[in-house]
């Protein structure tokens, strides 16, 4: 490899590897500040994240129980109308109770807080009478039960569960827990929701209960409950929830056993990570570490409910509750015991209590294991550094329409993991990460192409033709900047005799000079689809087929050579006339035109402070060695044997065939006359007399070429005149008609 070649390599992966690094540690920042936002848990993330589940539950969500062991008892508009405004009397209650009690429920679970005394019992109502009239009353109703204890008869005679509310204030009491707990694996207590006090029903209803739950629901920032807790902390004791409470009581069952992180069968590798299931009697709840059941949900289903009212008027068909969970709960929207869920915007707390009961029973939980955010995390950092290594490789939309098809792809992902395996896969981070990283991408990107356009643009638009430059600004791919061997045609055209012109100017009046040819020669250049190489002083240098694919290049340097004859003789008879204007002698400015065309390494040559896009090469070489000649042989342009080649249909004039110093073989070379010139017809057999060594033939031929030559061939038979005399004295034994010049 020469040493140009090798500069040239170094220069390409100089740039590329600059780009590439600048892009790969955006890459990571990006990357670093998308799990900045992972961890963090922004309120935003946490909606989109809330949304994307809510979708997967209205796309599919929970099919109905058939023939559902849990039934609501509700106390509806219907009851409200019949038996009176909310909160109803406890011996009301009571007779509930006992109406569902000898229908055979399999538990009456009160979704409803009895904290204070009934204001409707008798003595209750003492308050409310004068002194007198109280004292009169109390001796006649001292021996009358009151609703509360009447109440409490009934929920000690069957298996009734009440309900508890825990929250942040400090109370007197604990939480009344009528199970006990056993826990295997890691003490789940420091992952559980944990309140301060509670509110519970009266102690003598509690105490007759057979089961008390706690209430709360812990839904997100939207207020939708999409988690149940079914453990909570109230203090130091561990609480059971209403649910749990229900499926206990309906089993007949003492004991919660609680899985946690590290029991036999849990892999937790080392980590505390709460609570993964809790089970009671036969069933067995899959929770989240806070001990929170996913719920899928299902439509709201008001027509299955029975309303209290039916249970009160006796009205129960035969094995209608019996062996059932039965809730009781408000349904009444005046009530206010509404809630929402992913598919209701109101749903009566009770059939969460149902719907949740339900799954419980059919085994139907979604999942969401703990290491799900970590997978989450490696999809979305894996989506982005796939996108990152193809986006330097293919257009900005391209890296726009694959970051668009991850998205797709992770949403549907996201959509067949919930369908077919009930998993609750968030797509929301993976997704935004891919989404947000492919439109940096793409902008930063298409940004950088738009300033290598730019570039190509400033360092071309002098150079070439601007259709040329645009076809380079819309594809810079076809622009090697680091160099490449390419085939091309090249021109050097210098001034004759410019020493002397120079010499009686000023500088100003110099570069006047020079600007007033070889504007209109660049202009030609340029118009015919080359590309300026590099100006020295009064020459120019250009090249044909680079930076772009030109067809037919060397057919265009030479059309484009006889132009710019043709604009020089133009240019002569300007400046002549304005000479003449000022009194000043003016000779004729000549230029020299040599084309050659072969392969040369062109690219980005110099240093990385300053570098011009040009060839080098023996082709370059060869090309000015020609135009050199032209001062000896008198014409204005001389071509290579291998240019002409190319362009057969040019009338090309042979002139010589020569051995030019620095190179052994010999080369063809040829002239380009005007259209309007036709070459003469005894120009063939004087290059045949003359290279055969028949000098007397050849100096007669001459003799009659001069007398009829058209003018640009002038001088070139003045010049074979010159040497046909040396060479007729010599008689060179050797001769082979090829001439050897020693100079360049």
């Amino acid at each position: 490899m020469s040493g140009a070649s090798v500069f040239l390599a170094r220069t390409k992966r100089t740039e590329r590897g600059r780009h590439g690094r600048l892009y790969w540690l955006l890459t990571g920042a990006f990357a670093a500040l998308a799990s900045l936002v992972f961890f963090a848990q922004p309120a935003l993330l946490q909606s989109l994240r809330a949304f994307a589940f809510d979708s997967y539950q209205r796309l599919s969500p929970a099919a109905p129980m058939p023939d559902s062991p849990v039934v609501i008892v509700a106390i509806d508009e219907t009851a409200l109308a019949e038996f009176g405004q909310w909160p109803w009397p406890r011996s009301t209650m009571a007779e509930l109770t006992r109406r569902l009690g000898e229908a055979g429920a399999a538990a009456i679970v009160f979704d409803v807080l009895f904290a204070e005394p009934d204001r409707t019992s008798p003595e209750q109502m003492l308050a409310w009478l004068p002194p007198e009239r109280s004292r009169t009353l109390r001796q006649v109703i001292s021996s009358w039960p009151t609703h509360d204890s009447a109440f409490a008869e009934q929920l000690g005679r069957y298996p009734t569960v009440l309900a508890a509310t825990l929250h942040n204030e400090a109370s007197p009491t604990d939480v009344p827990v009528k199970a006990g707990f056993a826990t295997a694996g890691d003490d789940p207590a420091p992952f559980l929701p944990s309140f301060a006090g509670v509110s519970a029903s009266l102690p003598p209803l509690t105490e007759a209960a057979r089961g008390v739950g706690f209430i709360n629901w812990l839904p997100d920032r939207d207020q939708v409950v999409r988690r149940v807790p079914l453990l909570a902390r109230a203090g130091e004791t561990t609480a059971p929830s209403l649910v749990l409470e229900a499926l206990r009581v309906a089993q007949g069952a003492s004991t919660y056993v609680v899985r946690a992180s590290n029991a036999s069968g849990q892999t937790a590798f080392g980590q505390q990570t709460g609570v993964n299931a809790v089970r009671v009697g036969d069933f067995t709840a899959l929770t989240d570490g806070a001990s929170n059941v996913w719920l899928h949900v299902r439509a709201s289903d008001p027509q299955s409910y029975i309303s209290a009212a039916r249970v009160l008027g006796g009205e129960l068909a035969p094995g209608e509750v019996s062996g059932r969970i039965v809730l009781i709960g408000a349904t009444a929207p005046g009530l206010l015991d509404l809630r929402a869920t992913a598919i209701d915007e109101t749903i009566p707390g009770v059939e969460i209590h149902q719907q949740l009961l339900e799954q419980i029973l059919s085994g139907g939980f979604l999942s969401r294991p703990d290491f799900a955010p970590a997978i989450e995390w490696l999809v979305g950092m894996a989506a982005v550094l796939m996108l990152a290594a193809i986006a330097q490789r293919v257009p900005a939309l391209v890296t726009a329409a694959a970051g668009l098809a991850i998205v797709a792809a992770v949403c549907a992902a996201g959509v067949l993991l919930f369908t077919q395996a009930r998993y609750l896969f968030d797509p929301v981070f993976p997704a935004a990460s891919a989404f947000v990283f492919a439109a940096s991408s793409a902008t930063y990107l298409y940004r950088r192409a738009e300033l290598q356009r730019a570039e190509i643009r400033r360092a071309f638009s002098q150079y070439v033709a601007p259709s040329i430059v645009d076809k380079l600004a819309a594809n810079p791919e076809r622009l090697k900047l680091g160099g490449e061997v390419r085939d091309l045609t090249l021109l050097v055209c210098d001034v004759r005799n410019f020493t002397t012109i120079a010499e009686g100017m000023s500088a100003e009046q110099l570069t006047a000079f020079i600007n007033s040819f070889l504007t209109p020669l660049t202009d030609i250049i340029v118009e015919n689809g080359g590309t300026i190489d590099k100006y020295m002083g009064d020459s120019i240098m250009a090249f044909w087929n680079a930076p772009i694919d030109v067809p037919d290049h060397a057919r265009l340097a030479c059309e484009a050579a006889l132009l710019m004859g043709e604009k020089m003789r133009e240019l002569n008879v300007g400046w002549r006339r304005e000479a003449e204007a000022a009194g000043r002698v003016f000779n004729d400015v000549a230029i020299g035109i040599g084309i050659n065309s072969g392969e040369c390494c062109v690219g980005n040559l110099g240093s990385d402070r300053h570098f011009d896009y040009s060839a080098i090469g023996d082709t370059v070489n060869v090309t000015s060695r020609l135009e050199g000649l032209t001062k000896i042989y008198g014409l204005m342009l001389l071509v290579s044997e291998e240019t002409a080649r190319r362009a057969p249909d040019l009338p090309f004039v042979e002139v010589d065939t020569v051995r030019v110093k620095g190179r052994k073989t010999p080369s063809r070379i040829f002239t380009l006359l005007p259209a309007d010139v036709a070459p003469p017809a005894d120009h063939a057999r004087f290059l045949t007399a003359y290279r055969a060594g028949q000098w007397e033939d050849a100096n007669t031929l001459l003799a009659t070429l001069r007398e009829s030559a058209p003018a640009p061939l002038a001088g070139l038979y003045a010049a074979y005149q010159r040497r046909l005399a040396r060479l007729t004295d010599l008689r060179p034994a050797n001769w082979d008609g090829v001439y050897e010049f020693e100079e360049k």
